[in-house]
């Protein structure tokens, strides 16, 4: 059911789009206007009293009301009294009045007693925008269990609502809701944000449906692809399939193998052509080189600030940096984008259109290494198709340690030792220069240490414009690579065994994995340690004992809080008024179920 012209006014005013919305502005208080024979102490009543006496004083009104509903004598205050409430007290009439009665030594008050004509209902109180009476019209007028039932929502879920809203019995605690009615706030929040995400989706003809087979190609690759890479590329065979252009995410652990579905996917799209962009040189260099490696059978070109112009009409598979977008694209029917949070949705969109067919659109896949806690996961699914790759080819051996200032003596044996048998060691500081504020050494303050006593140290940060070039030269020819946390996407550095992070408690628990996960590659032994001035902490503690990036993605947010994510992503501070990512994970899985199937 619409919302109706008259009530369209005052959701724009609530900022609200929905009745279910509406039933989500969950009163703040409530006035229990019915007639009690139980006198409360210290609590908002209602009295059936008649005036007995009214005594005028400087500056406040006394009345002695005989109050029936209790058989007590109560003495009404009203402070600084407008005129008409004057009139409200006439000695000898009985009427019905609402206020706070307290009681002392059997003497009982209540104070601004209010006359009430509303008698026998339990009044609802909001904070909003709009009057009290305008306010209470709408949700009497708008707040229906029809009006609920026309959005979607399941009845049971409906009738919790409205007894919020229309309490008959007894008043709603609202400092302590049932677990009944917290489910239904809960189910109902989401529902509403996963309805809004599915409006947002759009459908374009795709260029392109009939996927080529991959199992020949998989068959010849030196190793078996894990059962997770398969399902997702048999996901992605599946959208390649379909009338309507693909959109889908694949979020795979650090090391989980994405490249070969990235692979995989260029080969399903022959004969016709597939772009991929990847965040920076070294990481597009990367995948050029796996694609000519495993993909033999295509014609594979490179696009950075540094390649010439060259005709890319020719090539079944294009691979470049941010730079593709500064040249003219042939038509391509699929478009990758990888590390895509590296983006803005801007530069994605116009990839997109550079490489679009009028009214067709290209299969559009985006890949990201930064694990998303599984709630948000099943989220994101009611916008864009998402698949997550949790296991990796093959299990990291990473052994993961807190320390202090205690243990540097022992932390410098282990570099030396690991840098003897040709290891490589990365030692991440929080600062490049000197601060006031922090109590950690910066890259500045510490690299003359390390450059004393080791040779092959590296050095690079954020600003440094020629830092590709040097994690290069050291991925070569170093031992020590100073940085900031630069390295945290993309570089691959077979020979790094150990990371240090410096003031660790600093960062997010997914940087901090992201991190780890530069070392042990390809299978050696890994070392990750924590330095941290703190005495003790509970995050530090718990991620050292996780490896997996989406366990450590559902800590993270266990320990910040989710955030939005529509708009942002996830920066702390909840999107959710009622729903709690870390804790509700099987109500989005019913919500799931009740939206999309």
């Amino acid at each position: 059911m619409k919302i109706t012209k008259e009530q369209e006014e005052k959701f724009k005013k609530l900022g609200l789009s929905s009745y279910i919305e509406l039933a989500l502005m969950v009163p703040s208080s409530y006035e229990d206007l019915r007639v009690g024979d139980k006198l409360q102490i210290h609590a908002m009543q209602l009295i059936d009293a008649t005036v007995e006496s009214v005594y005028r004083a400087p500056n406040s009104l006394q009345i002695t009301l005989f109050a029936h509903n209790f058989g007590h004598t109560i003495t009404g205050v009203m402070f600084r009294p407008k005129p008409y409430m004057m009139h409200q007290f006439k000695v000898g009439e009985r009427d019905y009045y609402y206020g706070m009665v307290e009681c002392k030594g059997g003497f009982c008050t209540i104070s601004m007693p209010k006359k009430v004509t509303n008698i026998g209902e339990i009044t609802p109180k909001y904070k909003s925008p709009l009057r009290s009476d305008v306010m209470l019209r709408l949700m009497k007028s708008a707040l229906t269990k029809e009006n609920l039932l026309s959005e979607g929502l399941k009845e049971e879920i409906a009738e919790e609502l409205l007894r919020l809203h229309f309490p008959t019995h007894t008043t709603p605690n609202l400092r302590d809701l049932d677990a009944k009615t917290l489910y239904a706030l809960k189910y109902s929040e989401l529902f509403s944000y996963m309805k809004q995400l599915s409006n947002k989706r759009r459908y374009f003809k795709a260029m392109t449906s009939s996927p080529r087979d991959y199992k020949e190609w998989a068959s010849t690759l030196p190793f078996y692809l894990t059962d997770e890479q398969l399902k997702t590329i048999e996901d992605i065979k599946a959208d390649f399939s379909k009338e309507f252009s693909a959109r889908r995410m694949v979020v795979g652990d650090v090391g989980s193998g994405k490249t070969m579905v990235i692979l995989a996917s260029a080969l399903m799209m022959l004969p016709n052509r597939s772009i991929l962009m990847a965040p920076t040189t070294i990481l597009a260099n990367q995948l050029y080189e796996e694609a000519k490696k495993f993909l033999p059978m295509m014609r594979i070109a490179l696009v950075t600030n540094k390649t010439k112009a060259i005709d890319l009409d020719e090539y079944d598979f294009i691979v470049g940096t941010h730079a593709l977008l500064y040249r003219e694209l042939p038509c391509a029917s699929l478009v990758m984008v990888d590390e895509q949070h590296r983006f803005g949705t801007a530069q994605r969109n116009l990839l997109e259109k550079l490489v679009g067919s009028g009214e067709r659109k290209p299969h559009f896949l985006q890949f990201s290494a930064t694990p998303i806690p599984r709630t948000q996961a099943m989220i994101e699914t009611a916008h864009i198709d998402v698949s997550l790759i949790t296991s990796t080819p093959f299990v990291k051996d990473i052994t993961s340690r807190v320390i202090h200032k205690s243990d540097f003596k022992e932390l410098l044996e282990h570099i030396k030792d690991e840098v003897q048998r040709g290891n490589q060691v990365l030692l991440v500081y929080p600062l490049v220069e000197q601060s006031e504020v922090l109590e950690y050494q910066s890259i500045d303050e510490a690299r003359g240490f390390w450059e004393s006593r080791f040779s092959n140290v590296f050095v690079t940060h954020g600003k440094d414009k020629e830092k590709e070039e040097i994690l290069l030269e050291f991925s070569k020819n170093g031992d020590i690579l100073i940085a900031t946390t630069v390295v945290e996407v993309g570089i691959s550095l077979p020979r790094l065994s150990t990371v240090i992070i410096v003031g660790a408690e600093r960062l997010g628990l997914s940087t901090l994995h992201q991190l780890r996960g530069r070392v042990s590659r390809t299978g050696l032994k890994g070392h990750c340690f924590l330095y941290t001035n703190q005495n003790s902490s509970e995050r530090l503690d718990r991620f050292v004992q996780t490896t997996s990036g989406f366990d450590i993605a559902n800590l993270d947010l266990k320990f910040r809080k989710g955030g939005d994510l529509l708009k942002g992503h996830n920066q702390s501070g909840s999107q959710f008024k009622w729903v709690d990512l870390a804790e509700d994970e099987e109500i989005v899985k019913s919500v799931k179920e009740d939206t999309l199937n």
